[in-house]
This record gives structure tokens, C-alpha cells and sequence, in this order.
């Protein structure tokens, strides 16, 4: 444990050697005292209060140093505890920011929202309530080990053995705690994934009339956290159970040896009492490590899962970034990719396209033919297995992530809004623009009406995620923000197949504006967005490219885009039609 933590402090580790240090010396100290009144118990048993005396003024100041030490080391882990809680915020936050965004899994966001809310505190207040017991308890015992193998040494060996008896004993129960708990951890994690997935998708529940009916995904993860809980109730019952038993059979061990020895004149009777009174102090500390042993574990999970995400690879940086030498072009070369865990299944194979600078080009292909992927990959949320993605003539591996983002504007299907105001939600998209520039790239995104009929204006809340307004409008304000940014390349997740006829309308438009001074790359499910590139690429099945050409050309060649175009033109024929009796 006190290894993981000084890993996840970094640079600020020697606070904590420090505070682990005054901890130390407050155990011996703590440990010292112990073993003093044995000597002043003895002499007092035999009447010699001379002797006794003299023992009390070496105590005394003993005492004195362990008071102060106490008091030292006690507000050094306070201020270790809130000073490791704020460390690793930052610490985190600072590291996530240099992940690949493709890392940010469902899954993996759930864990990592409980390990930055209750993994923090939790190893934060640990260093305050664990650590300080756990090391002042660990060296007092050993001190006091010490002290009874020279006061009589065959009353020390049996006290050795007792400690390694319930130091074993207490890793036994701590294993099955830790073991429950790390459950319990998945458990949670998984509920808190099924509570946002029930919030945010109540539409599709109440449409399909399952708002007010059990949420079976939801239920079951709260069935397996309430059966996990239990089982750590039941463990920690029992670890608590046979730690006790353990402490009793080393106390009475002591006892019955001590009792042999004095027995058989082998110690005096005063001393036996004595070192009686010391192993009831000796075995106070070693049952408390052992009750602390499941804890620990516990703590030791936490950081080991933080520590995991400290320890995952942040998105190679170049030692040397290079300059970007001719800004809009985008060149994917001989590209073949694959997730990860999906190794035997290629998204991308051989995929080579150029996109000339001021360009549109419009992807079409069936779902799963990697569309949505490429443009991931030239953004860099991942990085490709084969071939290179270059952005203004340069390998997106060799650009400052900062420099590849100047490039970009990214509008994809799901559109994010920020709890805030509609005006600061497209000033994002470049926070030193005027009012003016940020006024036009709303006109143009048809933003405008909107702002027109809400009840603060530019001023209005958007709610999390943008919940306030329908996503046609949402979907307008992601594009008002890649109009304001002016980048010289724009990524489009067209997505207008689900729009109504105005908001399709303003989309269309924004598109258009956005080709007259950026290279575009639409992801087309729109007929008149495909006609409108200037270059279209058609991906097959297995992540391939199956032609390149403009409308006119690919139709002449036939083939796999000839197929398409006539069934999304006899798709926008189709209409209902009456029942006739």
C-alpha cells in the first residue's frame, strides 16, 4: 500500500517518507513506553521504590516524546490525506487529457467516475486513518517483541510465534475481504453505468412504454451489488471472528508459558505479572493490524486502479513536432486498422485516399465499412496499425496534438452541449472571436431562430448535454462552433437521415458554406450532399475501397456506388399510402 502511494504522488513523495518517518518514530517511541513498565511494575511488586523511581524518570521523558510525537505525526497525516486527495485530481486529470480519446469507452468513463469520486477520497482518507495505525502499530509490536526476548527470551519466542500466527490469520481474513470488495467495485461500477444509461435514454423507454416498467438491465446490476454486498458483510463477520479467537489463544499462550515458567522458579512472579500486563498491550496492536489487514487491501485496490490509469500509455508525442507545410490537405496512406481487442477483424484494409486542399469528399458504404473510423483516425483518437494519416502534409504522429487540432473541426453524429448558454456553447469553437463572428456562424448554422423563440435568448441554459433543445438544433450548434473555428479541415458525421425538413435544410447550407473555404469530409447518407462533392469514396464491407470518382463517373462504371445511388433514389420515392377496402 505505502509503495502504491508514494508511486501515484510522483515528484511529491517525499512528504509522505516524511510523515512516514515521524510515524515510525512515534511507534517506537509508543513501543518504548511499553516496555519501560515492566521494570517499574517489577521493582514496585518487590518493594524497591529507589528502583522503581529511577525506571519513572527514564518513562517519563519517553512519555513526554511520544506525546509530542503523536501529536506531529497525527497532523502530518491530515494534511498528507487532503494534500493526496487534491494530488490526485490533478494527477489524473492531468494524464486523461493525454490519452487517446478512443480509451474513453463506456466502460471505462463508469470507472473512471467512481475511482475520481470515491477511489480519491477513499485513498486520500486512508492515508489519515490507515497508515498512521497500520505503521505506529507495526513498529510498537516489534519494539515490544524486542524488549520481551531481553527482558526473558522464552517468553519472546512464544510472543514471535503469536505475532506471526495473527499476522497470517489477519492476511487470511484481509484476502477475503479484499477479494468481496474487489467484486463490490465492478459492481458498482456497472450500476452507475445502467443508472446514466436508464436517465439519458428515458425517450426510448417512454416511447416504447417501459418508463414505468422494471428496467431489467438496472435491476439486475442492483440484484449482483445487493448479493455482493452481503457477501462482504458475511466476510468481514468472519475475519473479525477468527482475529479475535486468534488474539485470545496467543494472549492465553503467553500467559500459560509465563505461568510454567514461574512455576518452576524459572522467573519471578513480580516479573511474570509484569510481562502479563505487557502482552495484553503487545496483542492490542497486532489484533488492530490484523481488523486493519481488510482495509488496507481495500486501499491497495483503489490505488492499484488509479495507478492503472496513471500507468496506460499517453498518446506518443514526436520529440521534434513538425510544422504543418500545406494546410487542408489530408492524405491517408495505405491505411489498414483495427480496434483493440479485435485484432482478427480488419475495419480498414489498405485504404488510400487523398482529399486535395478545399475539397469535399462524401464516404458512402455500408455500416461497419469503416466510414465513422476514418475519420477517427485522422484525428487521432487512434492510432493506425499500417500505412500513415497525414494532415497539411504531415504524419498526424509527427504533429503537436495542439498543431493537429488547429487543423480540425469535428461535427459528428453525437453532438455534445455543455451545461451553459447557448452563446458560450459556440464561442468554444474559438473563445477569442468577437460577437460578430460568433453572431455570423449562427446565422449561417441557423442557430438564429432559436435563439429567437428562447425565453433568455443568447443567454438560455442548454442543459446537460444540450437536453433543452431537439437535435436538429443541438446539431445547429455544432456546426455554428466548426464555422467559427474556421479550421482548414472539417470532419462531417452528416447524420441529417434522422432530421426534419428545416433543420436538414440548415445543415445542408452550413455544408456548403463550410466547402467554400475548408476541406470537407462528409460521411454522406444524403443524396444531394453526395452529388454536391467533388470527389466520392466508396468503402465496402471489409473496410476497403471499392471506387473513388465524382457522381457521374462511379455512375457509368456501375458497381457496388450504382447500387447505392438506386436504392436511396427509390427510397425517396417511397410513401404511404391509403387503405383501401
Amino acid at each position: 500500500m505505502i509503495k502504491g502511494y508514494l508511486m501515484i504522488l510522483g515528484s511529491e513523495r517525499s512528504r509522505m517518507i516524511v510523515y512516514l518517518i515521524w510515524a515510525a518514530v512515534f511507534g517506537v517511541a509508543q513501543g518504548l513506553s511499553m516496555i519501560l513498565l515492566v521494570p517499574i511494575a517489577r521493582d514496585l511488586f518487590d518493594g524497591d521504590l529507589t528502583a522503581a523511581g529511577r525506571w519513572l524518570l527514564v518513562l517519563l521523558p519517553v512519555v513526554a516524546f511520544c506525546a509530542v510525537t503523536f501529536y506531529v505525526q497525527s497532523l502530518k497525516s491530515m494534511r498528507m490525506a487532503v494534500f493526496t486527495m487534491r494530488t490526485l485530481h490533478h494527477r489524473l486529470g492531468d494524464h486523461l487529457v493525454t490519452l487517446p480519446l478512443g480509451w474513453f469507452s463506456r466502460e471505462k468513463v463508469g470507472s473512471v467516475s467512481q475511482i475520481a469520486v470515491k477511489g480519491t477520497m477513499f485513498v486520500g482518507s486512508a492515508g489519515a486513518h490507515l497508515i498512521t495505525p497500520v505503521v505506529t502499530n507495526l513498529i510498537s509490536s516489534i519494539t515490544v517483541v524486542v524488549g520481551v526476548l531481553i527482558i526473558d527470551w522464552r517468553i519472546g519466542i512464544v510472543a514471535v510465534i503469536g505475532a506471526v500466527v495473527l499476522w497470517g490469520i489477519g492476511g487470511l481474513s484481509s484476502r477475503m475481504i479484499a477479494e468481496a470488495e474487489a467484486r463490490n467495485h465492478g459492481a458498482a461500477v456497472e450500476v452507475n453505468n445502467r443508472v446514466l444509461e436508464f436517465a439519458r435514454h428515458q425517450p426510448v423507454l417512454r416511447a416504447f412504454g417501459r418508463a414505468g416498467d422494471r428496467y431489467e438491465p438496472l435491476d439486475d446490476a442492483l440484484i449482483g451489488q445487493h448479493r455482493v454486498g452481503r457477501q462482504v458483510m458475511w466476510r468481514s463477520v468472519l475475519g473479525i471472528m477468527l482475529n479475535g479467537v486468534a488474539v485470545q489463544v496467543v494472549f492465553t499462550a503467553i500467559i500459560v508459558v509465563g505461568a510454567w515458567l514461574a512455576v518452576t522458579g524459572r522467573i519471578e512472579a513480580a516479573l511474570l505479572v509484569a510481562v502479563i500486563g505487557l502482552a495484553a498491550r503487545f496483542t492490542d496492536p497486532i489484533a488492530e493490524l490484523a481488523l486493519l489487514g481488510s482495509s488496507l487491501r481495500m486501499a491497495t485496490a483503489e490505488i492499484d486502479r488509479i495507478a492503472a490509469i496513471l500507468d496506460t500509455d499517453a498518446m506518443p508525442q514526436p520529440d521534434h513536432p513538425k510544422a504543418v507545410t500545406t494546410p487542408g490537405l489530408v492524405e491517408i496512406d495505405h491505411v489498414g486498422f483495427s480496434y483493440e481487442g479485435e485484432a482478427t477483424r480488419r475495419v480498414l484494409a489498405d485504404v488510400d485516399v487523398r482529399l486535395p486542399t478545399g475539397s469535399m469528399t462524401a464516404l458512402v458504404g455500408p455500416s461497419g465499412s469503416g466510414k465513422t473510423t476514418i475519420t477517427r483516425l485522422i484525428a487521432r483518437f487512434y492510432d493506425v496499425d499500417s500505412g500513415a494519416v497525414r494532415v497539411g502534409g504531415v504524419d498526424v504522429r509527427d504533429l503537436d496534438p495542439a498543431t493537429l487540432m488547429d487543423q480540425l473541426s469535428l461535427v459528428f453524429q453525437d453532438v455534445y452541449l455543455f451545461d451553459d448558454t447557448l452563446w458560450d456553447n459556440i464561442r468554444i469553437g474559438r473563445p477569442a472571436a468577437s460577437d460578430d463572428d460568433i453572431r455570423a456562424a449562427a446565422a449561417t448554422a441557423g442557430v438564429t431562430p432559436i435563439v429567437d423563440r428562447l425565453p433568455d435568448g443568447w443567454r438560455t441554459r442548454v442543459g446537460e448535454g444540450g437536453s433543452a433543445l431537439s437535435g436538429g438544433e443541438r446539431q445547429r450548434v455544432s456546426i455554428a462552433r466548426a464555422l467559427l473555428k474556421n479550421a482548414p479541415i472539417v470532419l462531417f458525421d452528416e447524420a441529417t437521415s434522422a432530421l426534419d425538413p428545416e433543420n436538414e435544410a440548415h445543415v445542408a447550407a452550413s455544408i456548403r458554406a463550410l466547402a467554400e473555404h475548408s476541406t470537407v469530409l462528409v460521411i454522406a447518407h444524403k443524396l444531394s450532399t453526395v452529388v454536391a462533392a467533388d470527389q466520392i469514396v466508396v468503402l465496402d464491407d471489409a473496410g476497403r475501397v471499392d471506387d473513388i470518382g465524382t457522381h457521374e463517373e462511379l455512375l457509368g462504371r456501375g458497381g457496388r456506388y450504382t447500387d447505392f445511388w438506386d436504392q436511396r433514389s427509390a427510397a425517396t420515392g417511397w410513401r404511404m399510402a391509403s387503405a383501401r377496402n
